[in-house]
């Protein structure tokens, strides 16, 4: 059994490749910085090379760059909604029995702060968003009109060791590590009182493998259901280290959010088969105490 993963030097790429290389799958990793294959799945040539080649029986995409900044726009029309096209239409024309999963995202959905599920409409509230839906209505399209197997999973918000200090969580552990060393930094945070999932990255792709392994749900809410604090979550890993957060933590309170509550509904996930296995508190202890 053969795999190709898109995007393998990010987190969820990272732990795929563990999961599928524990099960004896040949994994390809293709990355623009570097990985087993380096290239950009924005370029029609070196995809259709790679998937013509290999002949996988698995290709995942997860390339992209997860913001929903407007300066992204292109890298994200490039990486997401292009380089979906570039995939499905190779495995058409190339390796048509290939299951073919694509990363999809909740911030996608219109949010009206209650459980998001799959019936949930989609709303194109920036370019990130914009990227993600086109992506999916391909997916459905070469599903649909070429047989094809494509499934998507739409990510609710998840970390691990390997985020990168960009994304809150990661630069709220990090920051408290440095205190507990001696630091006299203060950490400067928006509004810790929005409410998102804390979910593990090791976990997510065990959903993903669950979801392309059956055929009778190929679109699904991947999160937990349950909803956090940021607040909950400073406080947590100060508590850790014997700190008050309050002393070493300024708000700015210009910051304005994206949300006031992202949380998921994921009982068809579970219906197949999935179950999460890291919770919040086992999450922060994970991440504060990886060197």
């Amino acid at each position: 059994m053969k795999a190709i993963i898109f995007g393998v030097n990010g987190q969820d790429g990272h732990y795929l490749s563990e999961l599928l290389i524990n099960k004896k799958i040949d994994v390809a990793g293709v990355s623009r910085s570097h990985g087993d294959l380096k290239g950009d799945v924005a370029d029609y040539s070196f995809v259709e090379h790679i998937i013509k080649s290999h002949q996988p029986d698995y290709i995942f995409h997860f390339a992209a760059n997860s913001t929903t900044a407007h300066s992204a726009l292109f890298e994200n029309h490039n990486t997401i909604s292009t380089g979906t096209l570039n995939i499905l239409e190779c495995v058409r024309l190339h390796c048509p029995a290939a299951k073919v999963f694509l990363s999809g995202s909740a911030m996608q959905f219109k949010n009206e702060g209650l459980p998001i599920n799959e019936q949930t409409p989609f709303e194109a509230n920036s370019p990130y968003s914009v990227s993600r839906i086109q992506s999916v209505y391909a997916g459905r399209y070469y599903r649909s009109t070429f047989d094809l197997q494509v499934y998507v999973g739409y990510f609710f918000n998840h970390d691990s060791p390997l985020r990168s200090e960009r994304h809150v969580n990661q630069k709220i552990v990090n920051s408290v590590k440095r205190i507990a060393n001696g630091s006299t930094e203060k950490l400067i945070l928006g509004n810790i009182d929005v409410k998102k999932e804390f979910n593990y990255a090791g976990d997510m792709v065990e959903a993903v493998w669950t979801l392309v392994n059956q055929d009778t749900v190929f679109e699904a809410i991947i999160g937990s259901g349950i909803a956090h604090s940021i607040c909950e979550w400073v406080e947590y890993c100060f508590k850790k280290v014997n700190k008050n957060w309050e002393e070493h933590v300024i708000i700015d309170h210009d910051f304005i959010p994206d949300y006031d509550i992202l949380v998921s509904n994921p009982e068809l996930i579970r219906s197949i088969g999935w179950k999460q296995k890291v919770d919040f508190y086992k999450l922060a202890d994970m991440m504060m105490e990886t060197q």
